[in-house]
């Protein structure tokens, strides 16, 4: 669950008033441990028809997961072959590190072998990590083929300022579990890879985070792919944001508080789309 530093509530304080302050949501808390996995459950769910409203799936590719809160050694992901827009709560698969299906998990016991390769790596090595999400996205698998960070063309980019990596060792997919761990290694203690010829991928503390990030992240390279192609067209350079005005901008824009926050008009969207939301117990 998304959780602030006293700098992030800082920022996100700065921007309100006194009356705004005390309006200002929070995650929710449960009343038991078997609560909070089916309220991750049902925000999983949530996140891939989110995604596959947003056009992120391509075949059977693509992946999110969210680590269990009962058994942390394992997480919950989509089965293989099912499209992100169909999936509820009850087709999630339980997984641990070895790769075993557990029987907490959904009738299609079908597992994607490369989202098991990559996130377990991912969920080993950072215990920080809630929820990891990888798809093959257009604009990000259009960026990725260029094998470099983002500019520091708009405000929006500064959220991934020194926070994303390029990971450029492609070895088609990813089928063999040190390539999973080479991933992990190399998006270190960053929320967001590009990787080389692939897609790209985000890792936060919270499911709204992920979620809000991603689409950030698939925004950013889009706008840089157009941004720079429209500067070839005419002869110019794009204008970068300069690094101290791009770390302060990122100090705003780029927590995990922040991200938690701008995720939530995402899921709050698809519930008065859908007319279901989550009941937690009074």
């Amino acid at each position: 669950m998304a959780t602030s530093t006293s700098s992030d509530n800082g920022i996100l304080a700065a921007m309100m008033d006194s009356n705004q302050k005390k309006q200002f949501p929070v995650p929710p808390t449960f009343s038991s441990k078997l609560e909070e996995r089916e309220y991750l459950k049902f925000r999983l769910a949530q996140a891939f028809r989110i995604f596959g409203y947003m056009g992120y799936n391509e075949g059977v590719a693509g992946h999110i997961t969210v680590r269990d809160p009962i058994k942390p050694n394992c997480f919950w992901v989509n089965p293989f072959g099912m499209h992100f827009s169909l999936l509820q709560p009850t087709d999630l698969l339980l997984v641990d590190h070895q790769g075993k299906i557990l029987e907490e998990s959904g009738p299609r016991r079908l597992l994607n072998t490369a989202a098991y390769m990559i996130h377990s790596a991912l969920h080993t090595a950072r215990a920080d990590v809630l929820c990891a999400a990888h798809t093959h996205s257009i604009h990000g698998k259009a960026f990725s083929t260029l094998g470099v960070e983002l500019d520091m063309l708009t405000q929006d980019t500064c959220a991934f300022y020194n926070d994303h990596v390029v990971y450029n060792q492609f070895k088609g997919v990813v089928l063999d579990a040190e390539e999973g761990k080479h991933i992990a290694a190399a998006l270190g203690t960053k929320k967001a890879a590009i990787l080389q010829n692939h897609g790209i991928l985000v890792a936060t503390d919270s499911i709204e985070a992920t979620v809000f990030y991603f689409i950030a992240l698939e925004k950013a390279c889009q706008v840089q792919l157009m941004a720079d192609a429209a500067a070839a067209g005419s002869g110019r350079v794009t204008i970068k944001i300069a690094p101290e005005e791009a770390f302060n901008t990122y100090k705003t824009n780029g927590s995990t508080q922040s991200g938690w926050f701008q995720g939530l008009p995402e899921f709050a969207f698809l519930e008065a789309r859908e007319g279901k939301a989550f009941n937690l117990a009074k």
